[in-house]
């Protein structure tokens, strides 16, 4: 199966990956953002259970790049979101 080309913008939805393939799709694009000299970006992981939140936050606490991340402020996303700035 071919790989999908899609834009890389600050934003990064979530909703439509396999959480099988979350960890490898993060790193893959935080790479890409520091190419393209984007050091905020938003991770919209939704509001749900609150599993793939932790499993995101999981991820960022461990990746190099990664500087700091929170949830996202009201009109953002909430807690449905993570605001991360990168290095």
């Amino acid at each position: 199966m071919e790989p999908i080309a899609f834009p890389i913008t600050d934003v990064l939805d979530l909703h439509t990956f396999k959480p099988k393939e979350i960890a490898d799709l993060i790193d893959d694009y935080l790479a890409v953002c520091r190419e393209k000299a984007i050091y905020e970006v938003r991770i919209i992981h939704g509001k749900g259970t609150g599993t793939l939140r932790r499993r995101v936050h999981r991820i960022l606490s461990r990746h190099s790049h990664v500087v700091s991340f929170k949830l996202a402020p009201p009109e953002a996303g909430g807690w449905g979101a993570t605001i991360v700035r990168l290095s």
